[in-house]
């Protein structure tokens, strides 16, 4: 069977068993029919850091030429991307010989945008926390890499913030007070209103009828922590021009306003604490691309029953995500090698449940 005719079997069947196949990136993607994927993520080999069995992406004479290669092979994900999807990309950076760090994730980056009209939603801090035994005495100790969100269009893309928000603490009722997950009583603010000189007896009326309204929330559970500004007293978070900021408007026009942390808890931010993967073997190389790293943009950006896919999938740590998310998966690699050692991780903690 070819590898094109694998493709399409495997996208109809019902299995969550992830699908290997070897080969060039961009060869094995040209075989594949047009918008069949939901989420693409990937972190391609680093440009002079590993010499691979096979050869392929990498081990370009200059940097130049490491990015076209990645570029030809991003033009092809481009196009198997659903445009709902997302490809979220992670990618180490270099130096040249004369010790200057070439900013390689960013010039991949700005050229996708400039080039191939990606759109980028964010870059990810991955902190890996812990740097390695390195003995350079004259710059500091690189400990983090980027991972881009792309998407192919600005809106429709798929992405579910629920899923990855952290549950947030509850509020309570203290001795016959409403307490806020944080503490937030509301004496603080009712004590400023009273004692305002920017609001008018009608607004600190209005302004204490609302902050009981939210009291009352906190305390049916139906909200669990907010903030109260108060004209006179706060200023705006983004700006203090109206037609900028609503809560600007709100605080010229009622005199108070509120910020109201969202039920389900908050999002992730952009900055996130993950150790590489430990596991290492002395006759293989494990990259250090953890499969915590993949959690967050699997349960926002790929729906339940889609497709991934990591056309560098090396020994299989996007796909283990994936089975472990219950998602269909494809991965795409010039090592024999890696393919194998792959296949044994997948169907050894194919049960388990990682995510």
């Amino acid at each position: 069977m070819t590898r094109g005719a694998a493709v399409d079997d495997y996208l109809r069947a019902e299995t969550e068993m992830p699908l290997l196949l070897h080969g060039d990136a961009v060869r094995v993607l040209k075989l594949m029919p047009d918008e069949c994927i939901d989420f693409v993520m990937t972190s391609p080999p680093y440009w002079t850091h590993r010499e691979y069995e096979a050869g392929g992406i990498g081990q370009e004479k200059t940097h130049v030429e490491y990015l076209d290669n990645l570029l030809a092979v991003i033009s092809e994900i481009r196009r198997v991307l659903k445009p709902t999807g997302s490809f979220w990309l992670n990618i180490g950076d270099g130096y040249n010989s004369k010790k200057s760090m070439l900013g390689l994730p960013w010039r991949l980056a700005i050229r996708m945008m400039d080039e191939q009209r990606w759109v980028m939603r964010n870059e990810v801090i991955w902190n890996k926390v812990k740097g390695g035994f390195g003995n350079r005495k004259d710059r500091l100790e690189n400990v983090h890499e980027s991972v881009f969100h792309f998407v192919k269009e600005p809106v429709g893309y798929y992405y579910d913030a629920d899923a990855i928000r952290t549950k947030p603490r509850e509020g309570r009722v203290v001795d016959g007070m409403i307490v806020s997950a944080t503490g937030v009583k509301g004496i603080r603010y009712q004590r400023q209103i009273e004692l305002s000189t920017a609001l008018n007896p009608e607004e600190k009326t209005d302004a204490t009828n609302a902050l009981n309204a939210m009291l009352e929330k906190i305390r049916t559970g139906e909200l669990h922590d907010f903030r109260m500004m108060i004209r006179g007293y706060h200023r705006p978070p983004h700006s203090n021009h109206e037609k900028v900021s609503g809560r600007a408007r709100e605080l010229q026009e009622k005199g108070f306003c509120f910020l109201r942390y969202h039920p389900k808890g908050t999002r992730p931010s952009d900055v996130w604490d993950i150790l590489p993967e430990d596991t290492h073997r002395s006759d293989i190389h494990f990259a250090p691309y953890p499969i915590d790293l993949c959690r967050n943009p699997i349960l926002a950006s790929c729906p339940p029953g889609g497709v991934i896919l990591d056309p560098f999938c090396g020994t299989g740590t996007t796909l283990l995500a994936a089975l472990t998310a219950s998602r269909k998966s494809i991965g795409i690699d010039v090592s024999h090698e890696y393919l194998r050692i792959a296949g044994e991780r997948l169907k050894s903690t194919r049960t388990k449940n990682l995510i």
